[in-house]
């Protein structure tokens, strides 16, 4: 089977979404052609080296009606002789009279411009995540005709209705997600006959070699050599962020830690501002977004990785975080919270400390017990490290996804663009 398939993402390229590219590159180099087609432009201002191997085409849809309506109009016009285009305005109006917000007339709109620009040769729609983009590939498919597929992953199946994911899941040709945690909420919604399959992102392992220098045998008691913690991950409430501060702040006054934080996000003042109130500020390197080179340079040079992830107010909360896949494919112990995916990789006192989530005492008293002992700190490294190469590479992923593409032997087609060139500037 030839043809290209159109991955309808929420932004491309963005930092905290290496997984979605690491993906992407893996099938591209497995011979599926792939287009790229992001509901908003870029945001963050470096990208991970694996964006520069992508070698997918890349379009924009409006991010909003009114910033081209031009576009909008000749989408609709486009489609007018489609003969989906009635049975997707039904579905559209059933879904506005159950939600009826600015964002869902936007993913209409945004599934029309998708729909008038497609290009021949495209034979598949696929979204990554559940909500906003899965709408768009679910509109433009009824009115293309062509299958859609999606991989859903955390906050797009917690913070989503029922309804809404019961009647995407009926629409789809297949769907994957990447926890069994996730996999089961699904399945509560999705038909008999098509179960959504679990498949974890895993790491790439050429990008992350195993450690080959032992880690650093520090106890916290010399001032001079203080334990390096690190945590990395966007400042949102369900990382848990303001709980780790809190912990910190209750360790005992003469052990020697230091802290990096790596990730933005927009909770990040706010966390600054904690660490300032509780006397921590001296103590923290806030680095901002990095590179995935430099990420992987702090794994290295950490002696321990904090995670205390929770469920937020609203419901979000995170998968299987793939940090914490990346720390200890670098013999990085690990302490976190029993979340969601989070004990499908975590085995406590095995390959990591698994904590209660919102137990800044518990936190406090794990993080204490690795900091003082150097020797469990590393066997609990290298068994995750072990368990991670062993069970966590993405290539196995990757070609379960190539079977369900249905695409082993696809030849590759021509790169020209899917979208006929109108995307905004």
């Amino acid at each position: 089977m030839t043809g290209r398939v159109v991955f309808v993402l929420k932004g491309y390229p963005r930092l905290s979404e290496t997984f979605i590219a690491q993906e992407i590159l893996g099938l591209e180099r497995a011979g599926l052609d792939i287009a790229i087609v992001a509901l908003r432009r870029p945001t963050d201002r470096q990208t991970h080296p694996v964006h520069a191997e992508v070698r997918a085409p890349v379009s924009y849809l409006p991010e909003y009606l009114r910033d081209d309506p031009a576009r909008v109009l000749r989408g609709l016009w486009r489609c007018l002789g489609k003969p989906g285009l009635a049975t997707a305005t039904l579905a559209f109006m059933r879904d506005l009279a159950r939600d009826r917000t600015a964002n869902r007339v936007r993913r209409f709109g945004q599934a029309l411009v998708l729909a008038g620009e497609m290009q021949p040769g495209v034979r598949a729609l696929h979204a990554h995540f559940i909500h906003t983009p899965a709408s768009v590939c679910r509109y433009a498919s009824l009115i293309t005709g062509l299958p859609w597929s999606c991989s859903a992953h955390a906050k797009d199946i917690w913070t989503s209705r029922d309804w809404d994911l019961r009647e995407k899941l009926a629409g789809t040709r297949w769907a994957v997600t990447c926890t069994a945690a996730g996999a089961a909420e699904l399945n509560r919604l999705a038909p008999g006959d098509n179960p959504v399959r679990l498949i974890y992102h895993g790491f790439d392992r050429h990008r992350f070699p195993p450690l080959a220098m032992p880690k650093h045998m520090r106890d916290g008691l010399d001032g001079a050599a203080p334990v390096s913690l690190l945590s990395v991950g966007r400042a949102v409430d369900k990382k848990g962020f303001d709980l780790l501060l809190d912990a910190l702040a209750a360790l005992p006054k003469e052990i020697a830690w230091s802290l990096v934080h790596i990730g933005g996000g927009e909770r990040l003042a706010d966390l600054q501002a904690q660490a300032a109130r509780l006397g921590l500020s001296q103590r923290i390197d806030w680095r901002g977004p990095q590179a995935q080179d430099r990420v992987l340079a702090a794994y290295r040079e950490a002696d321990l990785f904090v995670l205390p992830c929770r469920v937020a107010d609203d419901g979000d909360r995170d998968g299987l975080p793939n940090v914490i896949v990346e720390a200890q494919s670098q013999s990085l112990a690990v302490v976190s919270t029993a979340v969601s995916a989070i004990p499908e990789l975590i085995e406590h006192d095995v390959t990591g400390l698994l904590v209660p989530p919102e137990d800044v005492q518990g936190l406090a008293r794990a993080i204490e017990r690795l900091i003082r002992d150097p020797v469990l700190r590393i066997k609990l490294g290298k068994a995750g490290g072990r368990k991670v190469h062993a069970m966590f590479g993405h290539e196995e992923g990757i070609a379960r996804l190539m079977a369900l593409f249905g695409a082993s032997s696809l030849e590759a087609t021509d790169t020209a663009q899917t979208l006929r060139p109108e995307p905004a500037e």
